[in-house]
């Protein structure tokens, strides 16, 4: 009898082609011929069988993976090492981007209208859950998708959960405590600047998580005879001319953490090395930017909690029985290249607590 032809069978499908690549790498080339009145349906099972293995393995892989909405405040080069943590920690916890996990990511340039649209697209899409800043935007457009802040002040004084052990609904991640953090801010700022009178703070309007760090700030700076001059900003056009209204009416410029300082540290920095004016920042961010000071988290590591909090997402933890945790290590930098050039003498004592010296 004649060898058997695949063509003889009008070219079985890729099943039967995996099943003989197989069959090649464990026993050599096998000739297959219908001897003692083998049927065309036995010959299939046969090879179907052998096949059987990496196909079913292949079968039981998802058919969709799931798909992570990041709401990035800023610019995507301002929040590179941000998102570069966040990307890191999901792949040790095997969610490999492109592979077992889709990452979107939408970018609101420190625009607050911005930053709601994204929210409401993701919304949308439905996504499997949503990484955020702040969680307000995310929360107004969706009380169903889980929703993971890596950077939050106040969640519950936000009405963003019940509490910090049991957040509840759909909200959970990380709180910086920003409120707690303003009072030890002014302390070191006032070791810079011994007796200062005046502290400007630049103030982002409509911002609630701003509003209770800067009510802090305001409470810590009447205790220590502060006068405090808020300078209001909406958009990025407005930071020019409140530096213009400053007018030499403060000694130094508390910058509270908001989406829009971030995407504008640069120029913030600029401004206020323009006026010799000492700055005050959340985090390291804005110091390596050209500002003095920064005392808070390691921003990175927050959004590396924050990929903790998906993979159990993930998994099918719920997130209002997640407790929202809190940073327990902080940092302080000081730019010394900053205080140089608006002629600012750091105390050597001052210079040795600090975590980081930028020269």
């Amino acid at each position: 009898m004649l060898p058997l032809s695949f063509s003889a069978f009008d070219r079985p499908e890729a099943a039967i082609r995996e099943a003989i690549a197989l069959s090649r790498q464990t026993a050599g080339v096998v000739r297959w011929r219908l001897e003692g009145g083998m049927k065309r349906r036995e010959f299939l099972g046969i090879l179907v069988g052998v096949g059987a293995g990496p196909l079913a393995a292949r079968a039981q892989q998802p058919a969709t993976m799931p798909t992570i909405g990041f709401m990035g405040a800023g610019t995507q080069s301002g929040w590179s090492r941000w998102t570069a943590a966040f990307v890191q920690r999901m792949a040790e916890l095997g969610w490999v981007e492109g592979r077992t996990v889709a990452i979107d990511y939408r970018w609101a340039e420190g625009s607050g209208d911005r930053y709601a649209e994204i929210a409401a697209e993701f919304a949308q899409l439905k996504v499997s859950a949503i990484v955020t800043v702040g969680g307000e935007a995310a929360k107004q457009a969706t009380s169903s998708i889980p929703i993971i802040a890596a950077l939050s002040g106040d969640p519950v004084a936000q009405g963003l959960a019940a509490s910090m052990a049991r957040p509840g609904g759909n909200f959970t991640g990380m709180s910086l405590q920003s409120t707690d953090l303003a009072g030890k801010r002014l302390e070191l700022l006032r070791e810079v600047v011994p007796g200062i009178r005046r502290l400007a703070i630049l103030e982002y309007v409509g911002f609630s998580a701003a509003v209770l760090e800067i009510r802090e700030l305001q409470t810590a700076a009447t205790t220590f005879g502060v006068e405090t001059i808020k300078l209001p900003i909406r958009t990025a056009d407005d930071i020019a001319s409140v530096f213009d209204s400053l007018a030499k009416r403060a000694e130094a410029l508390y910058v509270p953490s908001n989406p829009l300082a971030n995407a504008n540290r640069i120029r913030i920095n600029e401004l206020a090395l323009a006026e010799r004016l000492p700055t005050m920042h959340g985090f390291r961010e804005y110091v390596e930017a050209g500002g003095l000071m920064s005392y808070g988290p390691n921003t990175p590591e927050l959004f590396r909690r924050a990929a903790e909090f998906v993979d159990k997402i993930l998994r099918g933890a719920k997130p209002g029985d997640l407790p929202i945790e809190q940073p327990t290590k902080f940092e302080f930098v000081i730019n010394l290249k900053a205080a140089k050039s608006i002629g600012l003498a750091v105390s050597p004592t001052l210079l040795s607590r600090a975590d980081e010296v930028i020269e």
